[in-house]
């Protein structure tokens, strides 16, 4: 397991001013109830991202932030807290850029915390807050390489990860060429209980403070996801997934140091598009995402085999379904998504797909305060140097 540092790199990148980039065609004015699914308070935040393109012989002459402003818009074709759409075709923000650095300057860099975000996308001060703001943002950002940086910051009650990739892949197709893009655009039933949205149970304990938060990336390639397997017995089948967050949610807890007794959940945020019957329709942009949960004690989690934690999570995994409600609870949760298989890398306007730079493996991404950040990483060194002492 290696700890990810950021680069010391620093680099401008100059900005022409923000525009709209409108629908090509007309389209209605409209107000759109958002679904309950997509109107989670779990949504109710913006997702950002950084997708790395080489310089390509093929496309000499042609200007990536032309080809891309031109597909996005060929592609843009109330009460009671609920949030709304006004579909009034403003369009999408669109920021230009320049920077002054290739991509090759960034050595083995290209991963998260990446250098100089702020640089990459732009934070229009009125699109920080979640309402009267874009619901999509995007920055491109030439290099001189002939490279360029795809920025984007998109509001989740509109979509997820699915959508959101299904939404690029037009733009690329729109990118090459295409005149039209290749996927043409009731009240749940509860029927079991959900540990995901219960908080009830959750009104007292420990709650971790959200001052003084730290972030931090770590890699784990096949030697360190080896020597986990290795920690359990060999007739118990797990992914890379299960094995890992098992891992991060045993020591994310001891880290914590929660009372024994206390209750602590696991949610996985699962792609649920194959469990609606009937199917949500060809081109569903939307949210389709499933929060199933398992629960247990911090004594529980801590003072069993790892292999207890994988069979939670793989418990987890099993039990999504098309039910949901709204609040996921989040006190001492820890929430895990998996986008190793997404399919942003797919994603091409014309430059061939996606880059990094790097070793193959996993990065994960966690924030803890940072005393206790301190202690996470400590659980992780020992759960790994345990495999090496014991001859694993």
């Amino acid at each position: 397991m290696a700890l990810l540092q950021p680069t010391s790199l620093v680099f401008t990148v100059e900005r022409q001013e923000p525009e709209l980039i409108v629908p090509a065609k007309p389209t209605p004015h409209e107000c759109k109830l958002l679904s309950d699914t997509d109107d989670q308070a779990g949504h109710r935040f913006q997702i950002r991202g950084l997708h790395i393109y080489r310089n390509n012989a093929c496309m000499q002459g042609k200007d990536p932030v032309r080809v891309i402003r031109e597909a996005l818009a060929e592609t843009l074709e109330g009460p009671n807290r609920k949030l709304m759409v006004d579909c009034s075709g403003e369009g999408v923000l669109f920021i230009e850029g320049d920077a002054d650095v290739t991509l090759e300057d960034f050595g083995d860099s290209l991963h998260p915390p990446f250098p100089c975000f702020k640089e990459l996308l732009y934070e229009l001060p009125a699109s920080i807050d979640l309402l009267n703001s874009p619901l999509l943002q995007i920055q491109v950002t030439r290099f001189k390489c002939g490279g360029f940086i795809f920025a984007h910051r998109f509001n989740h009650t509109m979509s997820d990860a699915v959508g959101l990739i299904q939404f690029m892949s037009t733009m690329g197709e729109m990118a090459r060429g295409a005149v039209a893009p290749s996927i043409p655009t009731n009240p749940p039933l509860i029927t079991c209980a959900h540990l995901e949205y219960d908080h009830d149970k959750a009104a007292t304990g420990t709650i971790m403070p959200t001052d003084n938060l730290v972030h931090r990336s770590f890699f784990f390639g096949p030697t360190q996801i080896s020597a986990l397997k290795r920690s359990i017995p060999d007739n118990l089948r797990c992914s890379a997934f299960d094995i890992l967050t098992a891992c991060i949610w045993r020591c994310r807890t001891k880290a914590l140091e929660l009372g024994p007794d206390e209750d602590v959940r696991f949610i996985c945020i699962v792609n649920a598009r194959s469990k609606f019957d009937p199917p949500l329709p060809l081109g569903y942009y939307g949210n389709a995402l499933g929060y199933p949960a398992v629960e247990t004690t911090a004594a529980k989690l801590c003072q069993n085999p790892l292999e207890y934690a994988i069979k939670l999570v793989k418990e987890a995994k099993g039990k999504v379904t098309e039910e949901g409600r709204p609040n996921v609870n989040t006190v001492r949760s820890l929430i895990v998504s998996d986008l190793s298989r997404a399919r942003f890398r797919e994603v091409d306007f014309g430059w061939g797909k996606a880059e990094f730079e790097g070793k193959e493996g996993i990065t994960v991404p966690v924030c803890l305060p940072a005393p206790h950040m301190d202690s996470f990483v400590k659980e992780i060194n020992r759960m790994l140097k345990d495999d090496e002492a014991t001859g694993g």
